[in-house]
């Protein structure tokens, strides 16, 4: 090359252009490819959504129902506890103790 004809970006406008050119045909491309797939992509989003908040609902509706049931445990528990510390129950006559 001759000394006075390098090809440098910041020198040669048409450099610019083709750059500039470049990058808006990506852009194009880009926004081609994607116009189906953001559709897609928000039917799958939503999809998920609408299944974390029916896992959240099971989830609640579960520990509600194992509350529940802790709470009658521990009412028989309670019972059991009390009718072993009576030692005797009206009726039968029979010692009972731990």
């Amino acid at each position: 090359m001759l000394p006075g004809n390098d090809i440098n970006i910041s020198t040669d406008p048409n450099l610019w252009a083709i750059c500039a050119l470049v990058f808006l045909l990506g852009l194009l491309i880009g926004v081609f490819l994607t116009a189906g797939g953001r559709r897609k992509w928000r039917e799958r989003y939503n999809g998920e959504v609408n299944r974390r908040k029916e896992l959240e609902k099971a989830h609640e509706e579960r520990e509600a129902h194992w509350a529940e049931r802790d709470k009658e445990w521990r009412e028989r528990d309670s019972l059991r506890t009390a009718a072993i510390r009576d030692k005797t129950e009206p009726g039968d006559h029979e010692v009972r103790g731990l």
